[in-house]
């Protein structure tokens, strides 16, 4: 089926969870994947204990188009011209020190992270939990993020070190590039030759790389650009509303920059939604604030909470930050959301008579004809052209961009149905004017 082909490519979309013991890594689990759970309308077929399904928010093209009334999507949502998309979020456990040596549950954490195409790394800000998970006061959380590259690295490097001296034999036995040797080798971690060719590049190694020479600590700062383009990570800065957190936050913010940071409260959000639950506030997921229903004035706990919510969370920050920082974990895979649709004048979609009805997450530099493999193997086998709102037509090699995603795809047959119809119709035409003549 067409939304067949569409799961199998969506499901290699993840996003990995990962945090150390009390940082509000479950609770920031929980609240990211609470609604969705709630609903059950996503796309996937099984959800392991691990996973869950969360939303990537983005901005839906009905609104562009002037056709909000008319857009139900077949998965996920669409509120107020934003787009739910459905996505998998996984439950990465085991962060201990020592994981990348095997300690605690390390080798179940490091398998399940070779699994995700982006991190978010659950930060306790306020400094109220040790490495260990353990209360305290004054830690500095900056420790907890180095640890957990380190860790990253360790298992990566480790791996590689104890058999480089085979890995250059094999490199200069067979003349091979730097990039197709490191492929081999960090194949096992999920990584393309695009993943490869990109990290070389932020390494700054050219070819020929000469991998014979490299030294330990050569060879360490490729793993480090190895990991950062393989495993691009947001810092979700957790418990923003405990004493203690401005501080870190701003330091946080000064040494790793804002492009890769949230402020979230896990803990906030998840009490927000329990409210809206229980019928006591309207609220959005995301949104800044909530309105509260005629039968909050009857509990008097719930109401001092909300408040304190909405003026030390939502009034302050803008927001809870969970479904920001999915989200922004998500664009850090640089995704393109494309619509394919059947009529481009209604944007109507051949399986639903509602619009834009079908959004697929493809990976960048995804062209055209495989767009159209994804959505049926028929449609790519005999791919003719995409043709975009502005009829422009797309060629099977060009890329899909966020700049023409919306797209009917025309197969061959298509084409010899429609000069098949001209040609009759021609014909009819000319019997007409036939016709004209006699009568003349």
């Amino acid at each position: 089926s067409t939304w067949g082909n569409i799961l199998r490519f969506m499901r290699d979309l993840v996003v990995g969870c990962v945090g150390k013991p009390s940082a509000g890594k479950s609770t920031f689990f929980n609240a990211a994947t609470g609604a969705q759970a709630k609903v059950g309308n996503y796309p996937f077929t099984t959800i392991e204990p691990n996973q869950g399904v969360s939303s990537y928010i983005v901005p839906c093209p009905c609104v562009q188009y002037e056709v909000t009334d008319q857009c139900r999507p077949t998965y996920g949502e669409c509120r107020k011209g934003k787009r739910h998309i459905p996505i998998k979020l996984l439950d990465v456990a085991g962060l201990v020190p020592g994981a990348s040596e095997g300690l605690g549950i390390g080798n179940k954490f490091l398998d399940d992270l070779r699994h995700a195409d982006s991190l978010i790394h659950v930060v306790d800000v306020s400094g109220t939990t040790n490495e260990k998970g353990e209360v305290t006061e004054g830690y500095d959380p900056i420790n907890d993020i180095e640890w957990l590259r380190k860790e990253i690295h360790s298992w990566m490097f480790n791996n590689l070190w104890g058999r480089w001296p085979n890995v250059v034999r094999r490199y200069q036995a067979t003349s091979s590039t730097a990039a197709d040797t490191l492929q081999q080798q960090f194949s096992g971690y999920g990584a393309n030759m695009n993943c490869v060719l990109k990290a070389l590049d932020v390494a700054k190694v050219k070819e020929p790389a000469h991998m014979e020479l490299w030294d330990r600590d050569m060879l360490a700062h490729v793993v480090t650009c190895f990991m950062d383009v393989r495993f691009p990570t947001i810092y979700a800065l957790n418990k923003i509303d405990v004493a203690g957190a401005d501080r870190n936050i701003s330091r946080i913010c000064t040494k790793y920059g804002t492009d890769h940071v949230v402020l979230c409260s896990g803990l906030a959000e998840c009490f927000l939604q329990k409210m809206r639950k229980e019928g006591l506030i309207r609220y959005e997921s995301g949104e800044d604030h909530f309105d509260l229903t005629q039968t909050a004035s009857r509990d008097e706990k719930a109401l001092h909470r909300l408040q304190r919510i909405s003026d030390i969370v939502l009034f302050r920050y803008g927001g809870t930050g969970v479904f920001e920082a999915v989200s922004k974990a998500i664009s850090l895979t640089e995704p393109v959301v494309a619509y394919p649709v059947h009529n481009l004048q209604t944007f109507a979609c051949k399986s639903s008579n509602s619009v834009f009805s079908d959004a697929v997450l493809l990976r960048p530099n995804t062209t055209f004809r495989e767009f159209a493999t994804i959505i049926h193997p028929e449609i790519g086998k005999h791919f003719a052209y995409a043709e975009l709102v502005n009829g422009l037509r797309k060629g099977g090699d060009d890329i899909v961009t966020s700049d023409c995603n919306v797209v009917k795809f025309v197969t061959q047959i298509d084409e010899n149905v429609t000069v098949h119809q001209q040609i009759q119709q021609q014909k009819r035409e000319e019997a007409k004017e036939k016709e004209k003549e006699k009568k003349k």
